[in-house]
């Protein structure tokens, strides 16, 4: 199970106005990102989508190392969906190149950061030279105990919920497990999330409004923040706007204002 850190109201972030500033308190304890944008961003400046991928990746670095030092103790990034699959072979092969380069360089800054990555989706079905380097990258880093990085490749939220079955069938077959004996806590502990809370937040980017196969199962009372900016352009402050935002927000997880009140 991750920890989730005890921050206070003096952790502020600075320089931003009294109105959007994000306190230590009432952070995500797990935040999701589909990063979407990459295309138009380069598309705008007469850039191939290729740069517009490259430039992502420097918003992926900015947004890690944000997260870590407010403290949120579980990030996962929306990296390659299973539909991803489709785009120009050059486009993906370019991608696995982007991410074998992030894992290379970012190694060191995860362990002093102690910060775990962690994959979600098919991973198998990554280009094995990528998969090894992906799996040696989650080996070194597993002790790692302060943040969880999730990236989501080769992913889809209904096949995960698919699988989840799958495996809860093979387990009663079994006669290890009785089908009314199945519940939600049961579920979910057969999915890639097992052991981690579900997301508090899911941003985002680029100004659309769907969750395009995106943690199904995890996201029944997430909140969502949809930003106007490319995912190239999101950086903290865009990040700080969202958590403000978050914060803001009364969850009643289908309760009324009145119950919550009385449990605080």
């Amino acid at each position: 199970m991750v920890t989730i850190p005890n921050l206070s109201k003096k952790n502020t972030i600075p320089d931003q106005p009294a109105s959007e500033r994000v306190t230590g308190e009432n952070l995500p304890r797990h935040l999701a990102i589909i990063m979407d944008g990459n295309g138009r961003w380069a598309k705008e400046r007469n850039l191939s989508r290729i740069e517009g991928h490259r430039a992502g990746a420097e918003s992926v670095r900015v947004i890690v190392r944000s997260c870590r030092k407010i403290g949120i103790p579980v990030l996962t990034l929306y990296a390659f969906s299973k539909e991803n699959w489709q785009r120009p072979s050059r486009e993906i092969q370019a991608l696995w190149r982007l991410l074998s380069k992030y894992l290379k360089s970012e190694l060191g800054e995860m362990m002093e950061n102690s910060i775990r990555l962690n994959a979600i989706g098919d991973i198998q079905e990554l280009p094995k030279r990528v998969h090894r380097l992906l799996v040696d990258t989650m080996e070194k880093t597993g002790a790692n105990r302060d943040m969880i990085l999730n990236l989501a490749l080769s992913y889809s939220g209904r096949s995960e919920i698919v699988r989840a079955a799958q495996k809860l069938a093979v387990t009663c077959l079994a006669k290890e497990l009785q089908p009314a004996e199945i519940d939600e806590v049961i579920f979910a502990n057969n999915l890639y999330t097992a052991d981690m809370p579900d997301p508090d937040l899911l941003i985002r980017t680029s100004g659309e409004q769907r969750i395009s196969n995106f943690l199904l199962w995890q996201m029944a009372y997430t909140e969502l923040y949809v930003s106007p900016v490319y995912w190239p352009d999101f950086r903290e402050p865009e990040l700080m706007e969202a958590l403000a935002d978050y914060q803001r927000r009364e969850r009643r997880f289908g309760k009324t204002g009145e119950q919550k009140g009385k449990e605080v």
